[in-house]
């Protein structure tokens, strides 16, 4: 088995995580390693992630680590997380244990597969990388709203003067569409949901359409036009009157699972919209138990 490795070398914690990890693969996986973690098992082999071709990714960070590596390696990948918020993540890193006992699961083959939905755009006649999360469409002048024409399958609906637009995955629902007052969508959903940033004398509503469809979005402000931001990751400027166009992508993102748990790894992070007690010691005294 080929194990690829990788983390977010700005995080100490994750580097030592990285090392942690060698170290509990040892010699029952060929190991290979990201570039940009030089300073972890120098006597192993280091190349550019877009290379790295493993049978599994290990990526430890968080989700914007985690998104980092889906946009340059197409191996399933086991996201860990290195303390930040780590919505996509399958491992708690800082819970005793749990990381080693990960390791050994997935070397002996005992986890599956979880595929989620990507989006494709373009731009004009030029293809945008694969979004995971979302797009953003968002005005190109700081400070000031931006006109959008929204059409779906070439029929014009309408026109929205905001500061953007936000088309996301069921897994980019969690994050920046999220805080945009989106809806939260299961991920084992395919759909695409569009969410408006700080629109102008409308609601703030989001709308969730059917994946087949295809949105186009065209920036109307004949000023300054607008950006389009894949995951946030890459930028692309969106000149005006020039439309970008977002629709399911038939390449799919592969996350390591070790157990079905989508909403546990919402708790405990302000995202679920519900009280999150979920055991005898968090009910209250005067709630009575059930029958």
């Amino acid at each position: 088995m080929k194990v690829g490795v990788t983390a977010n070398p700005k995080k100490a914690e994750a580097l030592d995580l990285a090392r942690r990890t060698v170290e509990r693969i040892g010699s029952r996986a060929e190991v290979s390693l990201s570039e940009e973690l030089g300073s972890v098992a120098p006597d192993l082999p280091h190349v550019r992630l877009e290379r790295l071709a493993p049978d599994v990714l290990i990526a430890i960070g968080g989700d914007g680590s985690f998104l980092y590596a889906l946009h340059r390696c197409d191996a399933p990948l086991l996201p860990v997380n290195a303390g930040t918020v780590g919505v996509l993540a399958e491992v708690d890193a800082r819970r005793p244990d749990e990381l080693d006992r990960a390791v050994d699961r997935l070397l002996e083959g005992r986890y599956f597969l979880e595929e989620r939905m990507k989006l494709g755009g373009q731009l004009s006649s030029r293809a945008l990388p694969d979004a995971v999360n979302e797009y953003v469409i968002h005005a190109g002048a700081v400070g000031k709203m931006g006109l959008f024409e929204l059409a779906f399958d070439d029929e014009v609906v309408g026109r929205i003067q905001a500061d953007g637009v936000i088309v996301s995955t069921p897994t980019g629902s969690t994050g920046y569409s999220l805080s945009a007052l989106g809806p939260i969508v299961d991920p084992g959903l395919d759909a695409i949901v569009l969410t408006t940033i700080a629109p102008f004398r409308v609601e703030a509503r989001a709308v969730a359409v059917d994946p087949l469809r295809t949105v186009r979005i065209t920036s109307a402000d004949l000023g300054s036009g607008a950006v389009v931001i894949a995951d946030g990751q890459k930028s692309y400027p969106l000149p005006a009157d020039a439309p970008v166009t977002i629709y399911r992508s038939p390449r799919r993102a592969t996350l390591v699972r070790f157990s079905s748990r989508f909403f546990d790894r919402l708790r405990g992070k302000r995202i679920l919209p519900w009280s999150e007690m979920g055991s005898e010691e968090h009910r209250p005294a005067d709630l009575p138990s059930p029958p």
